[in-house]
Protein backbone atom coordinates (compact mmCIF):
# COMPACT_ATOMS: atom_id res chain seq x y z
CA UNK A 1 0.00 0.00 0.00
CA UNK A 2 1.59 3.33 -1.16
CA UNK A 3 0.84 6.40 0.48
CA UNK A 4 -1.53 8.63 -1.88
CA UNK A 5 -0.84 11.90 -0.57
CA UNK A 6 3.03 11.21 -1.01
CA UNK A 7 2.57 10.97 -4.57
CA UNK A 8 0.19 13.72 -5.01
CA UNK A 9 3.33 15.98 -3.36
CA UNK A 10 5.87 14.52 -5.66
CA UNK A 11 3.72 15.36 -8.60
CA UNK A 12 2.95 18.94 -7.49
CA UNK A 13 6.66 19.31 -7.11
CA UNK A 14 7.42 18.19 -10.66
CA UNK A 15 4.66 20.76 -11.39
CA UNK A 16 6.63 23.24 -9.62
CA UNK A 17 9.95 22.61 -11.11
CA UNK A 18 8.67 22.95 -14.87
CA UNK A 19 7.34 25.99 -14.40
CA UNK A 20 10.82 27.48 -13.11
CA UNK A 21 12.50 26.42 -16.22
CA UNK A 22 10.07 28.66 -18.17
CA UNK A 23 11.91 30.48 -20.77
CA UNK A 24 12.26 34.74 -20.74
CA UNK A 25 9.70 36.60 -21.96
CA UNK A 26 9.46 37.35 -25.70
CA UNK A 27 9.74 41.14 -25.91
CA UNK A 28 12.24 43.74 -27.30
CA UNK A 29 14.14 44.53 -24.55
CA UNK A 30 14.97 40.64 -24.03
CA UNK A 31 15.79 40.11 -27.35
CA UNK A 32 17.69 43.14 -27.96
CA UNK A 33 19.82 41.94 -25.27
CA UNK A 34 20.06 38.28 -25.67
CA UNK A 35 20.52 38.76 -29.24
CA UNK A 36 21.88 42.77 -29.52
CA UNK A 37 25.21 43.55 -29.46
CA UNK A 38 25.12 43.74 -25.58
CA UNK A 39 24.70 41.12 -23.43
CA UNK A 40 23.79 40.96 -19.96
CA UNK A 41 27.32 41.46 -18.64
CA UNK A 42 27.96 44.57 -20.18
CA UNK A 43 24.71 45.92 -19.41
CA UNK A 44 25.13 45.09 -15.74
CA UNK A 45 29.10 46.59 -15.94
CA UNK A 46 28.14 49.43 -17.68
CA UNK A 47 25.31 50.11 -14.69
CA UNK A 48 27.53 52.49 -12.35
CA UNK A 49 28.87 54.63 -15.80
CA UNK A 50 25.12 55.30 -16.65
CA UNK A 51 24.33 56.02 -13.37
CA UNK A 52 27.50 58.62 -13.05
CA UNK A 53 25.96 60.32 -15.99
CA UNK A 54 22.85 60.57 -14.46
CA UNK A 55 23.67 62.11 -11.60
CA UNK A 56 25.89 64.50 -13.56
CA UNK A 57 22.67 65.36 -15.62
CA UNK A 58 20.86 65.73 -12.13
CA UNK A 59 23.70 68.31 -10.80
CA UNK A 60 23.38 70.39 -14.37
CA UNK A 61 19.74 70.85 -14.04
CA UNK A 62 20.00 72.03 -10.58
CA UNK A 63 22.50 74.17 -11.36
CA UNK A 64 20.61 75.38 -13.81
CA UNK A 65 17.86 76.44 -11.69
CA UNK A 66 20.03 78.00 -9.33
CA UNK A 67 21.66 80.17 -11.75
CA UNK A 68 18.30 81.34 -13.34
CA UNK A 69 16.95 81.95 -9.59
CA UNK A 70 20.05 84.52 -8.93
CA UNK A 71 19.19 85.75 -12.28
CA UNK A 72 15.90 86.88 -11.49
CA UNK A 73 16.83 88.09 -7.82
CA UNK A 74 19.73 90.00 -9.95
CA UNK A 75 16.90 91.79 -11.58
CA UNK A 76 14.73 92.28 -8.42
CA UNK A 77 17.79 94.20 -6.75
CA UNK A 78 19.03 96.37 -9.98
CA UNK A 79 15.33 97.45 -10.39
CA UNK A 80 14.78 98.10 -6.79
CA UNK A 81 18.14 100.08 -6.82
CA UNK A 82 16.75 102.06 -9.82
CA UNK A 83 14.00 103.26 -7.51
CA UNK A 84 16.33 104.13 -4.89
CA UNK A 85 18.05 105.72 -6.63
CA UNK A 86 15.05 107.98 -8.16
CA UNK A 87 14.31 108.45 -5.01
CA UNK A 88 17.50 110.10 -3.51
CA UNK A 89 17.38 112.56 -6.81
CA UNK A 90 13.62 113.65 -5.81
CA UNK A 91 15.02 114.58 -2.19
CA UNK A 92 17.98 116.22 -3.45
CA UNK A 93 16.34 118.68 -6.00
CA UNK A 94 13.75 118.82 -3.23
CA UNK A 95 16.29 119.89 -0.60
CA UNK A 96 18.09 122.27 -2.84
CA UNK A 97 15.01 123.95 -3.73
CA UNK A 98 13.66 124.53 -0.13
CA UNK A 99 17.44 125.54 0.83
CA UNK A 100 17.35 128.85 -1.67
CA UNK A 101 17.65 132.34 -0.29
CA UNK A 102 13.18 133.09 -1.37
CA UNK A 103 12.14 130.01 0.58
CA UNK A 104 14.35 130.21 3.65
CA UNK A 105 12.60 133.69 3.84
CA UNK A 106 9.58 132.42 3.62
CA UNK A 107 10.14 129.68 6.34
CA UNK A 108 11.29 131.71 8.51
CA UNK A 109 8.81 134.54 7.98
CA UNK A 110 5.95 132.33 9.20
CA UNK A 111 8.07 131.95 12.81
CA UNK A 112 8.31 135.56 13.16
CA UNK A 113 11.90 135.82 12.38
CA UNK A 114 12.93 138.63 9.80
CA UNK A 115 15.80 139.21 7.57
CA UNK A 116 18.34 141.49 9.06
CA UNK A 117 18.40 145.06 7.36
CA UNK A 118 21.80 146.12 9.07
CA UNK A 119 24.81 144.94 7.37
CA UNK A 120 27.30 142.51 9.89
CA UNK A 121 29.02 143.93 12.23
CA UNK A 122 32.52 142.83 12.92
CA UNK A 123 33.49 142.08 16.31
CA UNK A 124 36.80 142.99 18.15
CA UNK A 125 38.39 141.77 21.08
CA UNK A 126 40.85 144.23 22.70
CA UNK A 127 43.82 142.37 24.20
CA UNK A 128 44.58 142.84 27.98
CA UNK A 129 47.95 144.71 28.50
CA UNK A 130 50.65 142.69 30.34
Amino acid sequence: MTNRLRTEIEEVEEVVVEKKSAELPDNVLTKFLTNGFITTDDATRALPFVLFIAFLGMIYIGNRHLAEKNIRKIDKLSKEVKELNWGYKVAKADMAFKSTLNEVAQRTDTLGIRESILPPQKIVLKEAAQ
